[in-house]
Formats: structure tokens, sequence, C-alpha cells
């Protein structure tokens, strides 16, 4: 039987919501959603990266399993921090070193949050909240949602974004 899905909103936070995420760190993840449309894994609706954690808005391709396609996302990701971070810091990489039997190193915190989008309504009130997000008054990373570059909020309120993977949510 073939698996589908509704569109659904992901958080994904660092370990301890350390602000390991810079400007290095958020193009790595773009690269890796990038390859996930690419190859026909996920429809991303909707994002923002913000310095601890991300918020996506995707919908899994009919016939992938959430946990192979998420997987990928994190695992991909935290590979390539690793390797960054042993190169070009590593006493930030010693900062991420665990005990567990299946790694030595751990970036993302288990158990993403996943709400399922079961209407528009929903969906709509989850990308708000995505865009407003770099606005907040604890992080204050832009004054306007679509001045956030990383975010889709260019792509829903001008019309124009760097991201190409982006689809919208009504396509």
């Amino acid at each position: 039987m073939i698996k589908t899905y509704h569109p659904e909103f992901l958080t994904a936070t660092i370990l301890d919501s350390k602000h390991l995420l810079d400007e290095d760190f958020k193009g790595i993840i773009i690269n890796c959603m990038d390859w996930l449309v690419t190859n026909k894994r996920c429809k991303i609706y909707g994002f923002v990266i913000m310095p601890n954690h991300i918020h996506l808005l995707w919908k899994i391709e009919d016939g992938f399993d959430r946990a192979n396609v998420q997987g990928a996302l994190l695992s991909h990701t935290a590979h390539l921090f690793k390797k960054k971070l042993s190169v070009h810091n590593p006493k930030m990489l010693a900062s991420h070193r665990v005990n567990l039997s299946d790694r030595s190193f751990q970036f993302w915190q288990r158990d993403c949050m996943v709400k399922e989008c079961w209407s528009e309504y929903f969906l709509e009130e989850k990308l708000n909240y995505m865009h407003q997000n770099p606005l907040q008054e604890h992080w204050r990373l832009s004054d306007l949602p679509e001045k956030y570059y990383w975010s889709s909020a260019s792509f829903y309120i001008r019309g124009t974004s760097p991201f190409s993977f982006l689809t919208h949510y009504k396509d």
C-alpha cells in the first residue's frame, strides 16, 4: 500500500537549543531541502530557519515514508554540520559530543514536532506563525517578514524568492 500524507508542520530544534545555525549552517539546510525537492521526496510550502530551530510546511510525496524523508533531512545536515565543525570549530563540535550507542555527536533533538495540516486555515495559521517568528521580541532578526532572508515569507508576500524549491501551498 502506498503511503500518502497531508501537508505537515514540522519543527526541528538543535540539541539543548544551542544557537548553532549561523549563515553557513542555514545554507546547509537550504541545500538539503533543495535536494529533497529536486529528488521528489517532498514539496516544501514554507519554512523559516532560526538560530536554534527550523519550521517547515511540507508534504511528503506519495510512496515515501516520513521517517526516511525527515531522517534524510536531519541526518544529512548533521553529518555536514559535524564535517564543517571538525575543520573550522573543533571546540564547538566537542560541545555536541554525546555518549550514545548509535552516535558520538548529536545536533538535532530527537522527536521533532510534527502536526498534520488538516485544513487550509490551520496551514495558513502555521505559515503566518513561521513568517512572524523572526520578528518576535526575543529574536528581533528582522522588522518585516519578507526581509528575513532565511524564510519563505518573500515568496508569499512579494512573489519572489531566492529558493526555487518552494511550491505555493495552493498549487
